[in-house]
């Protein structure tokens, strides 16, 4: 997944549709646009059975406790599934402090290897509108000049999977309503439940809900936003060279 998505949809209506309460609404709810080191919702359980959620804000791009500086930070917006559990910048957070990012929709831009024009962006979202719940892990850092707190998140990628194949060869971890719970439990992993949870989050079908079109390149500059950047363009007819 590359460094773009879109939420559109109220506070309100996100606590909703995730079951949460809202510990800190000052995130700008409809961003059509949203860009590495920016302040975004995750949802977060406050209990072991997963159920009691809220609603918090985290800088998108996770910072390590260790971190000396946030220098690194927006090289970390992503976490690899392949490597979340061992590497050291985030296996700490995911045995502990597991999350769900909400995404309305989400940009990816086409590689040389897949069935598109290289670096045509496109926007992808649920096919029946709803909001996507992208697994994420979170960490709480402490500037060492400041003294700042700082609470920071990481989306989880995976391989793609079927239909999203010729745009790119990563996507989110999409997780269904029924793994919500387990996901967001508090309780601390022990190494010989780690397996488990990535087991568990190894869905075969979740690109089967998706849809996708080709968007504008207005994209590309993260000052532009507006419910424009995800309408759908139409492709030019490929080149050839007879």
């Amino acid at each position: 997944m590359c460094g773009r998505y879109a939420l559109n949809i109220s506070g309100e209506d996100l606590a909703l549709e995730f079951a949460a309460g809202i510990k800190d609404a000052s995130f700008t709810s409809r961003n059509w646009n949203i860009s590495p080191t920016t302040s975004i919702p995750f949802i977060t359980a406050n209990d072991s059975a997963g159920i009691d959620r809220s609603i918090s804000t985290a800088s998108w791009g996770l910072i390590p406790t260790w971190a000396k500086d946030a220098s690194r930070q927006s090289n970390a917006i992503n976490a690899r599934v392949e490597s979340v559990a061992e590497k050291p910048s985030f296996r700490a957070a995911f045995r502990a402090r597991r999350c769900l990012i909400p995404v309305s929709g989400y940009y990816e831009w086409a590689t040389e290897f897949g069935g598109y024009k290289p670096k045509q962006p496109f926007y992808i979202s649920n096919q029946d509108g709803s909001t996507l719940a992208i697994a994420g892990i979170y960490e709480s850092w402490v500037n060492p000049i400041s003294n700042q707190k700082i609470t920071t998140t990481s989306i989880i990628t995976r391989s793609a999977l079927g239909k999203l194949i010729p745009i790119h060869n990563r996507m989110p971890v999409i997780l269904p309503q029924s793994l919500w719970p387990t996901w967001l439990s508090t309780t601390q992993l022990e190494k010989g439940e780690v397996n488990d949870y990535l087991n568990m989050i190894d869905l075969p079908n979740s690109d089967q809900q998706l849809t996708f079109w080709p968007v504008s390149d207005q994209v590309n500059n993260a000052r532009n936003n507006g419910e424009q950047l995800a309408k759908a363009i139409e492709l030019p007819p490929p080149v050839t060279l007879f």
